[in-house]
């Protein structure tokens, strides 16, 4: 696995973290982008796809078993799992 897919992982665990262990893919990636603007505009054409990376990363998490969905109505949370 590459640094950069490493670190989505970490990030979105303390987006998740912040968010006190469960969000939206909306409320994450905003936190990721509060915490990671400038290393995210330094990753060339990855920032482009960024977002897209991020859901690559939560889908790795939960097959890691370090994050779980949650439905909340319509919308789908991520959780973390301890």
């Amino acid at each position: 696995m590459s640094q950069y897919r490493e670190r989505l992982q970490l990030w979105v665990r303390e987006a998740l973290g912040t968010l006190g262990g469960k969000g939206t893919v909306v409320e994450v990636s905003r936190q990721i982008w509060l915490e990671h603007e400038q290393d995210l505009r330094g990753e060339g054409n990855r920032f482009f796809t960024w977002q897209y990376d991020v859901r690559w990363a939560a889908d790795a998490l939960r097959k890691q078993g370090k994050l779980g969905l949650q439905r909340s109505g319509t919308k789908s949370l991520w959780v973390l799992k301890p």
